[in-house]
């Protein structure tokens, strides 16, 4: 598959606010460890290969197993991962397939469990960010280098 456009040189003044709110992102309340965790899982969701490896790869230097990598795409039949990182998980799927969630109740709930009103804010934030990025990558065909 080639890429369709370099969308950083078609619109430099998109991609500086792109950029600026990816800066944000890495600033806000959510610990950075889950911060990879759901941008893998949001990735892996709308397809975009660009940016589940990216994210992979910098989940793996960051000490992240590959093991828990391996099953991120099943977590919710794994018991690898912590209520919070579960919850984090549900609500970046619910807000990922927004169309389809609408972000159930019982979702909200597990993610008010674990994260105060700002936490959960940021983490939406970070939820739509990935999904920015994800819709940039799938949508002019970046694919990750070998």
């Amino acid at each position: 598959m080639s890429p369709r456009l370099d969308y950083y040189s078609a619109s430099p003044k998109a991609m500086k606010a792109m950029l600026a709110m990816e800066a944000l992102t890495a600033s806000l309340s959510i610990e950075q460890p889950l911060l990879q965790l759901i941008r893998i899982r949001a990735s892996q969701l709308n397809g975009c290969a660009f940016c589940a490896d990216m994210h992979s790869v910098d989940a793996r230097r960051a000490g992240e197993s590959e093991r828990r990598l391996y099953a991120l795409a099943v977590w919710h039949d794994s018991n690898f991962f912590n209520p919070r990182e579960r919850a984090a998980l549900a609500w970046a799927e619910a807000v990922t397939l927004l169309s389809q969630s609408r972000v159930p109740d019982d979702v909200y709930q597990q993610a008010r469990e674990q994260f105060n009103e700002g936490e959960l804010v940021d983490l939406t934030v970070a939820v739509s960010a990935i999904n920015s990025w994800n819709r940039l990558a799938v949508s002019f065909r970046q694919t990750p280098s070998d």
